[in-house]
């Protein structure tokens, strides 16, 4: 399974690993289905590092919730790790805080791993090119990116990871 983000800075794709983590593949995809990160801004960039989003758009940047209400555990899987650029992973308070927010690494962030469940990582050209334009941006002391807002406007769903 695939979702695009469809951002104010160009598209990204994503495949989500649906039979490795299955509950956080569940809630990231019924969220996307659902339209709740419609309008979702990327609240936080840290160049070298990730780029994060998943507050609900009409909430502020620190609500982060589950399609169940509450948080949920953490799916840590040793073969779903933080090494390369374009990793998708779940954020966090630490152990079993998961909710709706999520981040897109910049790079190989090992210290994440067994921290932060994987589900996800970015597919194709473009997808990269957009993570590289998100990355550019200039950014304050708490990595907030300057200018306009950078948001998700909205997500197509693939039932094939390599769909177009």
């Amino acid at each position: 399974m695939s979702v695009t983000l469809q951002t104010t800075l160009g598209d990204i794709k994503i495949e989500v690993f649906c039979e490795s983590v299955p509950k956080t593949a569940e809630n990231f995809l019924a969220l996307c289905a659902s339209s709740a990160y419609d309008g979702s801004p990327f609240h936080r960039s840290i160049p070298g590092f990730m780029i994060q989003t998943g507050s609900p758009a009409s909430q502020t940047v620190k609500v982060s919730t589950s399609i169940w209400g509450t948080d949920f555990e953490d799916e840590i899987r040793s073969s779903l790790r933080h090494n390369a650029r374009g990793i998708v992973s779940m954020a966090n308070k630490g152990p079993g805080t998961n909710g709706s927010q999520f981040f897109i690494g910049y790079g190989p962030a090992p210290h994440l791993d067994g921290k932060n469940t994987v589900f996800g990582h970015v597919i194709g050209e473009e997808g990269m090119t957009t993570l590289g334009k998100m990355e550019a941006r200039e950014v304050d002391k708490k990595g907030r990116m300057s200018g306009e807002l950078v948001k998700i406007e909205s997500i197509k769903m693939h039932a094939n990871p390599i769909a177009g």
